[in-house]
C-alpha cells in the first residue's frame, strides 16, 4: 500500500514522502533494492542519501540502507525533490547573500522574482541567479556546483529564503521542513482590525477548482493538506494591521489563503483579493490615500522576515533574519502617519 505523496503545487516545501505497507509475503530484501522497485524514477543516490539523512523509517524507527524488510513494515520515506526536468542556465543577476558555507546558502529574495523555472518564467529565476553566483565565485573549487532547493517563497514576497548546495545537505534539510521543526516568522499587512492581539489559523488548503492559480480551504481533508498559521497583533492602524506569523506547515499560499479565510486578506492580494478597499471610509482623500500605498507597493504585503534551523553538518541551531524591504516600510509609514492624523482629529 502507498499513501499518496504530497505534490509541489500543494507545497512551498520541496520534499515527498512514500509510505509503503510491506506484503505478507515479501522475501527479505534490503530497504533500499525495496524502495527502488516502488518509487517511480527514483536513483539509488536519492535513496542512499535519505537514509545517511535519517529519513528512511520502519516501524517509526530510522533506518540505514541495508535493513532487510520483512512482511507488514511499515516503511515512510522523505526525499528532497529531484533537480527540475527544466535545463537551468546561469545567469549574471544580482543576489542578497546572508550568510554562506559549504553546505548551505541563505539569500534575500527580493520582491518579483521567482524561485525557479516553470510555467512561464524560465529565465530570471532565483536559481539561475544562484547557479551564476555558485560557479562564478572567485577560488570555487567546483564550477559544476549548482543549488540544491529546499522550499520556496512566492514570486511576489520578499524575504530569506534557504538552499543546500549538495544533494546530503538537501536530504537532512528536507527532513526537518517535514518534521516541521523549521522555525519561520513572515511579517504581513492586512485588511482590517483583528479582533485578537493572538490567535492561531488552521484550514486545509488545497488548489481552487474553479481557479487553479489560486488557493482555497476545505473542510474535507481528502481535497486539502492540513495546514496551521500562528499570529500576533504587531501594530493597528485602525483599518489595517501589522502582524507577525509563525508556520507550522508550508502550503502554498498558506499565509494568504489563511488570512482571507478569516475575513483579513492581505493588503494589496490581488489573488485573494486584498487589492481592493475592503476597510474605511468612502471619502475621495481616503480613497486617493489608499491607492498611492498600492501604487507604493504593487504586491501582497508580505515578507519571510527571519528562518531558524539545524545546520546540515554541525547539527547546531542557527537562524537569520532580515529587514523589512523599502516598499513595505513606505507602506507602513504611511499607515502610522494616517492613523495618528486621524486619532489627532477624532480628539479635537
Amino acid at each position: 500500500m502507498i499513501e499518496r505523496p504530497e505534490t509541489p503545487e500543494e507545497s512551498n516545501e520541496l520534499y515527498e514522502h512514500f509510505r509503503f505497507t510491506v506484503d505478507k509475503g515479501q522475501a527479505p530484501v534490503r530497504v533500499d533494492k525495496y524502495l527502488m522497485a516502488r518509487i517511480e524514477n527514483v536513483s539509488r543516490n536519492r535513496i542512499q542519501n535519505a537514509a545517511r539523512a535519517g529519513t528512511i523509517l520502519v516501524n517509526t524507527k530510522v533506518i540505514k540502507s541495508n535493513y532487510k524488510v520483512k512482511p507488514l513494515d511499515i516503511i515512510s520515506i522523505v526525499m528532497a525533490y529531484p533537480p527540475r526536468d527544466t535545463e537551468i542556465y546561469p545567469e549574471n543577476i544580482p543576489i542578497s547573500v546572508v550568510y554562506e558555507d559549504d553546505d548551505i546558502l541563505v539569500v534575500n529574495k527580493p520582491a518579483g522574482m521567482v524561485v525557479h523555472p516553470g510555467h512561464g518564467n524560465f529565465t530570471g529565476t532565483l536559481q539561475n541567479a544562484v547557479l551564476y553566483y555558485l560557479q562564478n565565485k572567485p577560488g570555487n573549487p567546483d564550477p559544476d556546483s549548482k543549488p540544491f532547493l529546499v522550499h520556496r517563497i512566492d514570486k511576489d514576497t520578499s524575504g530569506i529564503l534557504l538552499i543546500a548546495k549538495n544533494e546530503l545537505a538537501q536530504a537532512r534539510l528536507a527532513k526537518q521542513f517535514f518534521n516541521h521543526t523549521i522555525d519561520r516568522t513572515y511579517v504581513a499587512l492586512v485588511w482590517g482590525n483583528m479582533k485578537d492581539d493572538k490567535g492561531t489559523i488552521t484550514g486545509n488548503i488545497g488548489r481552487d477548482v474553479r481557479n487553479r492559480l489560486v488557493m482555497t480551504i476545505y473542510d474535507d481533508e481528502e481535497k486539502g493538506r492540513s495546514a496551521v498559521t500562528h499570529y500576533e497583533v504587531i501594530e493597528r492602524f485602525g483599518y489595517v494591521t501589522l502582524v507577525a506569523c509563525r508556520l507550522e506547515t508550508g502550503r502554498t499560499h498558506q499565509i494568504r489563503v489563511h488570512f482571507r479565510h478569516i475575513g483579513h486578506p492581505l493588503f494589496n492580494d490581488e489573488s485573494y483579493g486584498g487589492n481592493k478597499i475592503l476597510k474605511g471610509t468612502v471619502f475621495t482623500k481616503y480613497r486617493q490615500f489608499v491607492e498611492n500605498c498600492f501604487l507604493v507597493m504593487p504586491r501582497q504585503a508580505l515578507h519571510a522576515k527571519s528562518l531558524g534551523f539545524i545546520h546540515p553538518s554541525t547539527g547546531k541551531h542557527i537562524s537569520f533574519d532580515s529587514e523589512l524591504p523599502d516598499d513595505l516600510k513606505s507602506v507602513i509609514k504611511k499607515w502610522s502617519e494616517y492613523s495618528m492624523h486621524e486619532a489627532g482629529e477624532k480628539v479635537r
